[in-house]
């Protein structure tokens, strides 16, 4: 299955044996953000035969370095070794693409559905309500930390500029012209670029591809050819751009800490854009 599956093709082979749809909707912990729950939204409808996941759970296990809660998790979704995963989500972050980010992490392969449950709806394809069942299949899983950066890492890399680094958040959020939503110190980390995560979607919510994929990162400064690690407030919408770079055939690094673990450190440097 590609990595990127439109809602026909999902619709396809909906029931076929030993596919697993996976709701990784979540809709953060910001101040000020929508007060919605998104396991009671799964339980109002679903695609059918979807099982929800947890992703804030499952990204509390990965941080922890659990590797038998990772295999467990899964397993409790019915997900075995010989599992086609597919998953989407219905939030503001895309967060679809945080699950496939974590989930690659301990060598689980996931595809993402183009447009999520959003462009599903509006095709009038059928829901179904509930929460979903349990299982008790058993996951192996292995742990890659080659694609994770530290804040240690990081600074060492402003010195040595060995990768670029790409910044998710809002244009003023990057600038320091807009107030950080957790009262932390503006701006960014210094030598880093903005590619604000929702500029590598159509408007329907779907994923650029081909040239206009492309065109989003190089119109932010990136060179392609270089080496890259993205960055966010807190390594959910960093997730965006990695997959947007695995969609056109590169690998990145992924700093998981983001803005809210660089800029709660008084002494790591922090840049603004003067205009």
């Amino acid at each position: 299955m590609d990595t990127l599956v439109t809602t026909h093709e999902l619709a396809e082979q909906l029931g076929t044996p030993g596919l697993h749809v996976l709701d990784a909707t979540w809709f953060g912990t910001l101040p000020g953000a929508d007060a919605r729950d998104a396991a009671a939204e799964f339980a109002a409808g679903h695609i059918p035969g979807a099982a929800y996941l947890d992703l804030g759970r499952l990204g509390q296990t990965a941080a922890e370095g659990e590797i038998p809660g990772i295999a467990r998790h899964l397993g409790a979704l019915g997900i075995d070794d010989a599992a086609t995963i597919v998953l989407y989500d219905d939030s503001p972050f895309h967060t679809a693409a945080r699950a496939w980010w974590l989930l690659r992490r301990f060598g689980v392969t996931a595809s993402l559905l183009d447009g999520g449950i959003a462009k599903w709806r509006a095709e009038g394809r059928p829901l179904q309500a509930g929460e979903g069942a349990q299982h008790n299949e058993i996951r192996h899983v292995t742990f890659d930390g080659s694609r994770m950066r530290t804040k240690a890492d990081m600074l060492e890399n402003i010195d040595s500029a060995a990768e670029q680094v790409l910044d998710a958040r809002s244009a003023p959020r990057f600038d320091g012209t807009e107030q950080d939503p957790r009262g932390l110190p503006t701006g960014h980390i210094p030598g880093s670029f903005n590619l604000p995560y929702n500029k590598l979607f159509t408007a329907d919510g779907t994923w650029k591809r081909g040239d206009a994929l492309r065109a989003a990162f190089e119109e932010s400064g990136i060179d392609l050819d270089r080496p890259i690690v993205t960055t966010c407030g807190s390594g959910v919408t960093a997730a965006v751009l990695a997959f947007g770079l695995h969609l056109l055939g590169r690998d990145s690094a992924l700093y998981d800490g983001s803005w809210t673990e660089w800029a709660s450190d008084p002494r790591t440097p922090k840049a603004t854009v003067t205009l």
